[in-house]
């Protein structure tokens, strides 16, 4: 059995993967202490995605698979806000949520199995061309990876799931499966 933790989460309508970057802006008071509170410990906090038919008094608006991620840089930004960059560690399912006196949801969490590519080559392309095409035409994207990854075909599709505005059911049925042949099917099918 692998071990629990608690992480506090962030419920968004976009989504993050391992491997993945993402910039959030930071205003509600509840986000701004667990900002502070995850920085001064060196910890990260879960990246949720969001069910909208959930109801949310029972914390049933918050997919169970989300991704642990650890903030990278953060800035203030002109409106005053802050302003943080985040990348995706490993994806996680909750097994219950708590809510504390603002708001602030906590998950106790375990990691799931990341996907691998094995000694499997997985036929990827043309998905990863267009992925660098898509990086190329959208320079604030390419300015979150330093190295990004083509070649490696997990982060590829791991990235095309992020990108495609594919439902967050399908996304958490996706990462239920012990590896990627269900989404790299699907995927294929949209990128051609």
């Amino acid at each position: 059995m692998k071990p629990c933790y608690k992480a506090p989460l962030f419920p968004l309508s976009a989504h993050l993967l391992p491997g993945g970057r993402m910039s959030l802006r930071i205003f509600e008071p509840r986000y701004v202490r667990m900002i502070k509170e995850v920085c001064a410990a060196d910890a990260g906090f879960g990246v949720c995605m969001v069910d909208s038919q959930g109801n949310k008094t029972k914390n049933e608006h918050i997919y169970p698979i989300g991704t642990f991620c650890k903030v990278i840089d953060f800035d203030l930004l002109d409106d005053g806000f802050l302003g943080v960059t985040v990348e995706g560690q490993t994806c996680f399912k909750i097994n219950s949520i708590t809510t504390q006196a603002d708001e602030l949801r906590v998950g106790e969490c375990e990691n799931i199995d990341m996907w691998t590519s094995g000694t499997a080559i997985l036929p990827i392309s043309p998905m990863d061309d267009k992925l660098k095409e898509i990086f190329e035409n959208y320079p604030e994207l390419k300015a979150m990876y330093q190295t990004p990854q083509f070649n490696d075909p997990i982060w590829v599709i791991y990235r095309w799931l992020e990108l495609l505005p594919v439902d967050a059911s399908q996304k958490q049925e996706f990462l239920r499966h012990k590896d990627c042949t269900k989404a790299l099917e699907y995927l294929t099918q949209l990128v051609e």
